[in-house]
């Protein structure tokens, strides 16, 4: 059986029960439940967003401001810097003229910042150096100092025309390395003795010869801005043999050295000579029969050339007092007749000229500079120096 073909005609006629206007409110219905299932509608937050937006822009505008901040600090700390070296370098050329100094000094000044203390014209402290300052003989290593309370005249800090400092303190250094090149000639060294006391050491030529020689320089305060020495205790040693003293003092003249006064005890012969000579016997206090038995004596020579007192008075008998009468005698001593007569010729103020030495601060224009306390220290020579009312620059 052949099946039946829907018509399509039919499907149209069957729409035709169902008005359109009923499929419609249908569709509307539907619609509705569905709204009604959804959230009601609410307007929109825009300030939450905007906020965020602002936050965002806005990082940029702080990180530049804190550029600007830096770059501002950095200009002004390099401005005030600037201000400093200009018035130090303008400080240490015044200070080189006005003391009439052979090279400029080193000048510090202190507080931060410099341009605060300008514009007050006051500046809370500053620190000089001053090297290798001529000083007759000798030449000082350093002189340091640091004022306080200095107050400026001037209108900024390319237009500072003086300064008046209330209160200055510092010190000087005259060093045993520079005393050692100046006065020793490489020769003789300065070393410390004491708290004011300065000792020399070295070699001193005489007639051809190398002796030993060492002196002792005390060391004071002349006047207010002075220091000088005085030289003493001056020695010079001839070999193992001999000591000299310059002078005329009864501790001063030429004299055996203790090892060299046993070593002739012991020669028969020298010892004759010497007690052959009535000067020498008188200065020992020896008696003439003690002399005669000794000379006659072997036994009593050794007795007499023995004893402790006899070798120590034979220590203390200034050779120079026979050098003249008796010059053979001293040859047979050992002792040269040339240096003997160069030795002569050599006094006190000759000798201690070559270890003197002394000082004098620069004075300046204005206000006053003393020396305090003078030591000797390791180093060298020091001395505190104090100062009040100086006027710089006027």
């Amino acid at each position: 059986m052949v099946p039946r073909r829907r018509n399509p005609y039919d499907e149209l006629a069957s729409l035709a029960d169902h008005p359109l206007d009923d499929f419609l409110t249908e569709d509307d219905a539907a619609t509705r439940q569905d709204d009604e299932a959804e959230e009601p509608w609410t307007p929109p937050n825009h300030r939450r967003g905007s906020r965020r937006r602002n936050r965002a822009t806005g990082l940029p505008t702080v990180a530049r401001l804190l550029v600007w901040v830096l770059t501002l600090a950095c200009l002004l700390t390099l401005a005030d810097r600037w201000a400093l070296l200009y018035a130090e370098h303008k400080a240490s050329q015044q200070l080189k003229d006005k003391l009439h100094l052979v090279a400029a000094p080193e000048v510090h000044i202190g507080g931060f910042p410099f341009l605060t203390q300008l514009a007050a014209q006051r500046l809370d402290s500053v620190s000089v150096t001053v090297p290798d300052i001529p000083a007759h003989r000798v030449t000082l290593t350093q002189v340091t100092a640091t004022a306080k309370d200095i107050r400026l005249d001037g209108d900024g800090p390319t237009a500072v025309r003086g300064a008046l400092v209330r209160q200055v303190r510092g010190q000087v250094l005259l060093s045993f390395a520079d005393m050692n090149r100046e006065l020793g000639a490489s020769q003789v060294a300065f070393t410390a003795h004491g708290p004011g006391s300065v000792r020399a050491q070295g070699t001193l030529r005489v007639a051809g010869r190398a002796l030993s020689v060492r002196a002792d320089a005390r060391v004071r305060r002349d006047g207010d801005r002075g220091i000088a020495t005085s030289v003493d205790g001056i020695r010079l040693d001839i070999d193992d043999l001999a000591t000299y003293r310059p002078g005329t003092g009864p501790t001063e003249g030429l004299r055996l050295t203790p090892a060299a006064a046993r070593r002739l005890a012991r020669e028969e012969a020298k010892i004759k000579a010497l007690l052959t000579v009535p000067e020498i016997v008188r200065r020992l206090g020896v008696p003439d029969s003690a002399v005669r038995a000794a000379l006659l004596d072997e036994d009593k020579l050794h007795q007499l050339t023995g004893a402790p007192r006899f070798l120590h008075d034979l220590t203390r008998v200034n050779l120079l007092d026979v050098a003249l009468a008796h010059p053979k005698l001293l040859e047979r001593l050992g002792l040269d007749l040339s240096l003997l007569a160069a030795l002569t010729k050599l006094t006190r103020p000759q000798i201690a000229d070559r270890f003197s030495f002394a000082f004098q601060l620069p004075s300046p224009p204005d206000g006053a500079v003393r020396l305090q306390r003078v030591t000797v220290s390791k180093d060298g020579i020091r001395a505190d120096v104090s100062g009040t009312g100086l006027l710089l620059g006027h």
